[in-house]
């Protein structure tokens, strides 16, 4: 990829985020099953029709100064599965407990909304699409409203790839390939909107 496309790639990712003074980093964690090699053959406990979010990790910067101002994170108690499976559990280091005492999509959706009413004039990005689907899927579940309902959303990956033409990596991978520091835990909802944060910064820095 030549420097020229860099910069025009570059520059249209600047325009399309010229219009919002916040960009929202977002994070989901979902219930979900997996059977390992080494199990016998079993239904899964959570198929991906049903998966629900268990968490949302949102981190704010301020497009102005490319400086993180905020950051929101909750636990979410899942309806359909409300017990959370073992590879679950394994993946995102999120315990029963954690979601037992959380609040349901409807009522975080609230808290959410409150939070997000301070940043006014924001857009969403996340790492590829699987969030603003899950955030669909649980909108249906709960029959209410998406929680970044009418807000533009934006694949961080999909830039990522056209800046550094590259193929698309996890989060992980990319946090190290551009030489930043990896921060917490893998897989934690606000753990991984803090890395896509600084993954935003760079690139647009």
């Amino acid at each position: 990829m030549s420097i020229e496309s860099k910069l025009l790639h570059l520059q249209a990712i600047q325009n399309a985020l010229a219009p919002y003074r916040y960009l929202y980093c977002v994070d989901l964690e979902a219930t979900c099953d997996e059977v390992d090699e080494s199990e016998s053959p079993r239904p899964l406990g959570v198929i991906p029709d049903q998966m629900e979010t268990i968490e949302i990790g949102l981190v704010v910067i301020d497009l102005e100064t490319l400086e993180i101002v905020d950051e929101f994170q909750r636990f979410v108690r899942p309806q359909i599965n409300p017990i959370l499976t073992s590879f679950c559990k394994q993946l995102t280091s999120i315990q029963q407990a954690d979601v037992d005492v959380a609040g349901t999509y409807v009522e975080v959706g609230q808290e959410l909304g409150a939070f997000i009413a301070q940043y006014p004039n924001a857009a969403w990005a996340s790492w590829g699409d699987y969030d603003a689907r899950q955030l669909e899927q649980d909108a249906e579940f709960a029959a209410c409203p998406s929680l970044l309902e009418g807000l533009p959303h934006f694949n961080a990956r999909k830039w990522h790839a056209g800046l550094y033409d590259n193929l698309p990596k996890s989060l992980k991978q990319t946090v190290e390939s551009l030489g930043l520091v990896w921060q917490g835990i893998y897989h934690r909802g606000i753990d991984d909107a803090r890395n896509a944060a600084a993954i935003i910064k760079e690139m647009l820095g």
